[in-house]
């Protein structure tokens, strides 16, 4: 987002009075001077002037004197000044600059605040610009060839060169090195180099989704409210996602970053405090279960002394913990939590389950000791509960894990956030499978969900669900890999190819935990389209499988490869993500050779 968009241009010519100083102090400022040349608010003779001059101390003079004169004589153009200057490649080049547009960005800068009267020099004519003759350029060059003192004579704007002084009567050896200008950033000695760390941008922090850009007022985002703001217009989370043209993400924890980084990880990671948006999406045909609605107030008291715990301090943390019972394993999610028997929180790979349930489940016992036979990284669960990570409810507690109807006992048998995306935001509630534990947003799922299929009572099975049910009643013969390709994808053909298609797409999205291959790298990886030539992503695939543009296996198995491929290719050096993207395709060919048969 442009800043010049909603400033004033009295505001802006205050902000310039305020900075000339820094600008002036800009190292090789050739490129900057280029600039200003090029959309002509200086003259040419002034930029050859300050071009040709090699001591530090005139250039920073002169530099400073052009800007001088800009503010008197061209104050009219001094939004164009700043358009020009707040270029990406003029940017990159400048630091300073660089800050001062961030300052403008985030709001930092307050134009409220009143400088002192400017006071009046004695003599009227003192600062006014005199170009320099030819005589008096002559005469500046015979001074530097034979290295002489010379003053020009010049009212006020004087391209001095570097004066003889007492230091150029002493030996080689006892000269002192001059000392060169520096910068760094805004930043304290051990403070995190992120951004969302510095003071700058307490407030506010410049966010992008895709190509478009905003303000992000960080107390909005914790209420709430509409918290983007772009060009004097404020948005939500979602809305700004879909005024970017991301709306088919419906994830803009993901799709919405600060510096490349989602805001759904600087969240996580307690960079940012957020509450649930709410939306006007249509309703699944089971809406899930309200989980952030069932902590009471006497668990909300006893989560806040948990944080003052410093022995759980290290876990209290962690919202998911993996368990087992015997050889049975699962996933414990603490929101869900309420006691031995109320609430199904523990997740295994078929169903949701209480804690005395997955006990059962395990051993075949009724009697058996939930507490103690249920381990978390080899320790009994009571462990997490005396540190008061996991609060038991009182048996009076009236919350819905507690005090479950109907309808609660039924949402608790299915998963709280999206199989694909793994997101759970309220702005597009859930359809879940009456068959499995998964839900799924209704343009995640393949095929995508119809309104009419929502709004039906027929009990809806998934396509994992549809898959493990039908892969019984085909049979197919070992297939060699030419021939597996070459099997048509197409709604004449059997149905089964294309479901197959679709299932090992949604079990590649699933099993990418980061979603890291779920959307077009060139939008949030500015070097990307130069390295990649064709990008691809799993977003990309799942829209060519709905609208049925691909006709063979082949060609959909094509387009999955070349995802990893350009992981590869981008990732050489960066061997986190290079072994992320082997892991996948590790996982795709083992999944690809038992759903098609390929010997």
């Amino acid at each position: 987002m442009d800043p010049l968009d909603f400033l004033e241009s009295d505001e802006l010519l205050r902000f310039f009075r305020r900075h000339k100083t820094e600008m002036s102090c800009m190292e090789d400022p050739h490129i900057f001077l280029c600039q200003l040349k090029d959309h002509d608010l200086i003259a040419d003779d002034a930029y050859k002037k300050v071009s040709r001059m090699r001591s530090k101390k005139n250039i920073t003079k002169g530099l400073y004197d052009i800007l001088d004169l800009l503010e008197r004589n061209r104050s009219s153009h001094i939004k164009v000044f700043w358009s020009c200057v707040f270029k990406e490649p003029i940017l990159n080049h400048y630091p300073t600059l660089r800050m001062l547009r961030n300052s403008l960005m985030d709001g930092s800068f307050h134009f409220d605040i009143q400088l002192p009267e400017k006071g009046e020099s004695e003599e009227t004519d003192e600062g006014e610009w005199k170009e320099l003759s030819e005589d008096e350029e002559g005469e500046e060059k015979k001074a530097n060839s034979v290295k002489k003192k010379r003053k020009l004579r010049s009212s006020s704007v004087c391209y001095e060169d570097e004066q003889a002084g007492p230091s150029s009567q002493l030996t080689p050896g006892q000269r002192k090195k001059s000392k060169r200008i520096r910068f760094s950033s805004p930043l304290k000695k051990g403070e995190n180099n992120a951004i969302w760390n510095w003071p700058l941008y307490k407030l506010q922090l410049p966010v992008t989704c895709g190509r478009q850009e905003g303000i992000l007022d960080r107390n909005r985002l914790a209420k709430g409210q509409k918290c983007i703001v772009v060009k004097r217009q404020w948005f939500t989370p979602t809305e700004f996602e879909k005024f970017a043209g991301k709306e088919s993400y419906k994830n803009w924890k993901m799709s919405i970053r600060c510096m490349n980084t989602p805001l759904g990880k600087l969240i996580k990671e307690g960079h940012l405090e957020s509450v649930k948006y709410k939306g006007g999406c249509k309703k699944a045909k089971k809406s899930l279960f309200p989980a952030d609605r069932l902590i009471t107030d006497e668990e909300g008291e006893a989560e806040a002394q948990t944080e003052e715990q410093p022995e759980a301090s290290h876990d209290s943390s962690k919202k998911v913990f993996k368990v087992t019972c015997g050889a049975v394993a699962g996933t414990l999610h603490k929101k869900r939590f309420a006691s031995g028997t109320c609430g199904k929180s523990i997740r295994t790979e078929t169903s949701w389950m209480s804690p005395a349930e997955f006990t059962k489940e395990a051993s075949c016992q009724t009697d058996a000791t939930w507490r103690k036979d249920i381990k978390w990284e080899g320790k009994p669960l009571c462990v997490l509960i005396e540190a008061k990570v996991l609060k038991i409810h009182s048996p009076l507690c009236p919350c819905r894990l507690c005090k479950p109807d109907s309808k609660d006992l039924e949402n608790q048998k299915n998963d709280d956030e999206c199989c694909i995306c793994k997101s759970e935001e309220e702005e597009e509630e859930l359809v879940v499978c009456d068959q499995c534990p998964r839900s799924f947003h209704q343009k995640c799922h393949l095929p995508h969900l119809e309104d009419d299929i929502i709004g039906d009572d027929t009990p809806w099975m998934c396509t994992f669900c549809v898959f493990k049910t039908n892969q019984d009643c085909y049979y197919w013969d070992e297939l060699e890999w030419e021939a597996a390709m070459s099997r048509q994808i197409s709604q004449h053909m059997l149905v089964s190819i294309h479901s197959e298609c679709q299932y090992l797409l949604l079990c590649l999205w699933s099993a990418d935990e980061e979603q890291t291959f779920a959307r077009n790298p060139s939008l949030y990886l500015r070097d990307y389209s130069t390295v990649i030539k064709t990008p691809m992503w799993l977003g990309n695939v799942a829209d060519k499988l709905q609208e049925q543009l691909y006709k063979t296996v082949g060609e959909f198995v094509s387009d999955v490869q070349l995802i990893f491929t350009n992981c590869a290719s981008y990732n050489r050096d960066n061997a986190e993500f290079l072994a992320m993207g082997n892991r996948l395709k590790e996982f795709f060919d083992g999944e690809l050779k038992k759903v098609l048969h390929i010997c």
